[in-house]
């Protein structure tokens, strides 16, 4: 039996026996019926989102995630937790069937020349940056992880720091195509990050078809890209066969959907009409403090969630 319809029978038997059913008590802190249900997108939560609710002990803030419904994590920083760490948060994805989404793969240079400049040595950086990410996704079962080029190069053409991009992903294909990991390029906005070489949609999708590789993809960020350049949705559609992964966050404040401008039930009806199943990272803060903000934020995911699909 599906789990909703467990829920829902259980709910009219305790109704008709005089026992308050699932979803009839006003405790937010108490599992209902509402808060318990699979959200219908693959929503994915970080660690410290949920930390009033859950506690600090990490394995507790999944198991609060998973009791709330979620059934994927984005954890940018796992590459640097211990070993231990991320076998325990690998045995958890296994037993049960959670989704890991993006780690941060490579160290970003804010304010250098990084992939673009040319430097062999940086580029020889970032391929070993590659290589010792590749066990980590072995141990957390992840299919992606975050590349950000870094800082453009001031004194070169754009054109020239393309081909140095290009140029270095297509040898990372070559190491992550043998493992089954694809890095996904994020654009970062000018505001946040400025003085970065990717920043558009298009710039991307321009260079995951020069490497032309099933491991380099895009990380189409809603945030990012509402502010760098707006007019999503069609970006969404031209760059479509190239995006691999998302992430959300309202403008302003970066905070939880219906915080801000971005109409997200209108994105999401259309990444999802379009065929998208993967993981949605939940990259923002919270608008709320304490609980109250923490039960905002599955509240807002419960409103802009698709609906449930035959």
């Amino acid at each position: 039996m599906k789990r909703r319809s467990f829920i829902q029978k259980t709910g009219i038997i305790a109704t008709a026996s005089g026992i308050p059913a699932l979803g009839m008590t006003q405790d937010s802190n108490v599992l209902t019926s509402a808060n318990m249900e699979t959200y219908n997108m693959d929503f994915a939560p970080h660690f410290g989102m949920f930390k009033h609710s859950a506690g600090d002990d990490i394995m507790d803030q999944l198991q609060f995630m998973h009791d709330r419904g979620f059934r994927s994590l984005e954890d940018n920083g796992a590459k640097d937790r211990p070993v231990d760490v991320q076998k325990a948060m690998g045995a958890f994805f296994a037993k049960n069937d959670w989704t890991m989404g993006v780690f941060v793969a490579n160290k970003i240079y804010w304010k250098e020349g990084a992939l673009a400049s040319g430097d062999t040595n940086k580029r020889a950086e970032f391929l070993d940056n590659i290589k010792t990410s590749i066990p980590v996704a072995q141990r957390l079962g992840a299919k992606w992880a975050t590349v950000v080029p870094g800082a453009i190069h001031p004194r070169l053409d754009m054109g020239y720091q393309t081909e140095n991009v290009i140029e270095t992903l297509k040898q990372a294909s070559g190491i992550l195509e043998k493992e089954g990991l694809t890095i996904v390029l994020e654009p970062l906005n000018f505001r946040d990050h400025p003085g970065l070489f990717l920043t558009k949609a298009a710039q991307a999708y321009q260079i995951c078809k020069a490497v032309d590789s099933p491991s380099v993809k895009i990380l189409f960020d809603v945030y990012h890209q509402q502010i760098q350049e707006g007019n999503l949705i069609p970006n969404i559609e031209k760059c479509w066969d190239e995006i691999a992964y998302y992430q959300i966050g309202d403008n302003p404040g970066r905070k939880e959907p219906t915080t801000g401008e971005i109409n997200y039930k209108n994105v999401f009806k259309f990444i999802h009409n379009k065929g998208y199943r993967g993981v949605m990272g939940m990259e923002h803060g919270n608008s709320l403090p304490g609980k109250e903000g923490e039960e905002r934020v599955m509240q807002a995911y419960r409103e802009v969630d698709v609906a449930a699909q035959d």
